[in-house]
């Protein structure tokens, strides 16, 4: 348990230490654009995105597939099966490639019927720009099964540098375009630059650094490649669910108010941060509990679960409670006054939205993990239907704020369901109680949103210093909400230890130091 924790925390490390560089890009690019470009344009370029990234909906759960039973092979130092694995990934991937490649041609054609509401002059460009970015994107979906090699060898540290290099090398090419004043679809070429040379660095780290195991049309085993594609079926409803969840809301409000689009993008730019702060905190839980699994008993992969969601939703509230209670102030100094008077709605309900969907994040991770992710298909379709349904019906009434709302009542069906059926039926491999998981592991850490209700009741309050008595007191009760007492004093600990290191290694330095300034 201590190895496989060990594990989990290193590739935690550099999962957030990717999210720190891409939350970085995140920030500072809208912030520019918004600066740099008229409300319309940049609303037409974040629908550019959108829709190209459909794209990636294709990947049809291969990546997840490929690292859970590399990391199963691997545990039974099987490099063949490994080899296997990844070849009939390959193959997968690369018709995966292709499909994308027809979609990006049909989303191209139907882009007037799709943003109706857009105005007709920014056709062109946008047809243009979605035509580089999603052919783009379908390259780079050929190429993500070497990422998947790397996710299941427990090694991140290369998919982060790849990663990083990618949204560096973006946020460079678009801000640069966007200063020179480039068309739309000038933006999109450099953005599909960016992604090809990404997809080439992805090969060529693979060559060097994990080419043992090796890919090839002799190495694809047709019972393995069968139990993969069962595994990836379920995940496609999956996949298909998440992009009804959260893939359509930006599209369904440029459909309908094209002219709410950016305000609607700017407030999902937080949720997106919340977003990819979930996907590091449960990127290494999947091998993690994948070669966990193969010798663990269902109560202890249930123990595992409950302290994985316990961390996993104060995480989520750390994060997710500033947004609420500042979030104007943040938006103000983001993208200035204007953003912040018609985002600031949107911001709290998709926040709100975003904290309850991924409280059950863990559990879903182990379920994939665990291979019952056929029993947990309820709660992504239940959720993706009622947010599709409820966003197209509210935003004819109450426009881009209808969304938000759908979506906030799609995550709270979501997890209902997850509790009253698919915890159910996964007992048998992931042993604990549906009421004790929603105890210990959701309504102990979600005391750490009882400093901030007075401030979403009674308003916005303007002094700093009832401001950092909020975020003292908060703190206070993470630290025991978050953290059982064992935890508490290992943490403290190991935050001892490494001081004493620190001093031990420093001392020296600093005496002489010290000396030399007496001697002056």
């Amino acid at each position: 348990m201590k190895t496989v924790a060990r594990t989990v925390a290193g590739n935690t490390l550099a999962n957030v230490t990717r999210l720190a560089v891409t939350s970085l890009v995140s920030i500072f690019l809208p912030a520019y654009l918004t600066h740099q470009l008229p409300v319309k344009t940049y609303g037409a370029w974040v629908l550019i995105l959108q829709l190209s990234a459909y794209v990636n909906y294709l990947d049809f759960g291969v990546q997840t597939a490929v690292s859970k039973y590399i990391a199963e092979y691997r545990a039974k130092q099987d490099e063949r099966g490994c080899s296997a694995c990844a070849s009939a990934g390959f193959a997968i991937v690369v018709v995966a490639g292709i499909l994308g490649v027809l979609l990006t041609l049909v989303l191209v054609w139907r882009v007037p019927v799709i943003f109706r509401t857009m105005p007709v002059s920014f056709f062109p460009d946008v047809r243009r720009a979605v035509l580089f970015v999603g052919l783009s994107l379908s390259v780079s979906l050929a190429t993500s099964v070497f990422v998947a090699i790397f996710l299941g060898l427990q090694r991140y540290r290369i998919p982060m540098m790849t990663t990083i290099a990618n949204r560096l090398a973006f946020g460079v090419v678009i801000c640069a375009a966007a200063t020179a004043h480039a068309s739309l679809a000038t933006m999109g070429a450099l953005a599909a630059s960016v992604n090809i040379l990404t997809a080439g660095l992805q090969v060529a780290m693979w060559r060097k650094h994990a080419s043992h195991i090796s890919m090839s049309v002799n190495l694809i085993d047709v019972a393995l490649l069968k139990k993969m594609l069962r595994y990836c079926s379920v995940l496609v409803i999956w996949s298909l669910s998440a992009m009804l969840i959260s893939g359509l809301d930006l599209t369904v409000v440029g459909h309908y108010s094209f002219s709410e689009t950016a305000y609607y993008a700017i407030a999902n730019a937080p949720v997106a941060f919340l977003v990819l702060i979930v996907s590091a905190l449960m990127g290494p839980l999947l091998p993690a509990a994948s070669a966990q699994s193969v010798a663990s008993s269902p109560a202890e992969m249930g123990q595992f679960l409950a302290v994985s969601t316990r961390l996993s939703v104060a995480g989520l509230l750390l994060t997710g409670l500033p947004f609420m209670v500042v979030g104007h102030l943040i938006l103000r100094a983001w993208v200035g006054p204007v953003y912040t008077l018609h985002s600031t709605p949107f911001l709290h309900i998709l926040i709100l939205a975003n904290i309850i969907r991924s409280s059950c994040a863990p559990f879903s991770t182990m379920v994939l993990a665990t291979g019952q992710q056929k029993v947990a298909t309820a709660s992504p379709v239940a959720e993706g239907i009622i947010n599709l349904v409820a966003s197209v019906w509210l935003v004819q009434h109450l426009g881009a704020l209808g969304v938000a709302l759908g979506t906030l009542i799609g995550a709270c069906a979501g997890v209902a369901v997850h509790f009253a059926v698919s915890m159910r039926f996964t007992r048998s491999r992931i042993g604990i109680a549906p009421a004790e998981l929603f105890l210990a592991g959701m309504l102990r850490p979600a005391s750490i949103a009882l400093p901030s209700i007075p401030f979403l009741w009674s308003g916005m309050p303007t002094s700093i210093f009832v401001y950092c008595a909020w975020g003292a007191a908060t703190l206070l009760v993470a630290w025991f909400a978050a953290l059982n007492r064992e935890e508490r004093e290992r943490l403290n600990r190991t935050v001892g230890r490494r001081w004493q290191q620190f001093q031990d290694g420093h001392g020296d330095l600093v005496a002489t130091a010290l000396a030399g300034e007496s001697g002056e």
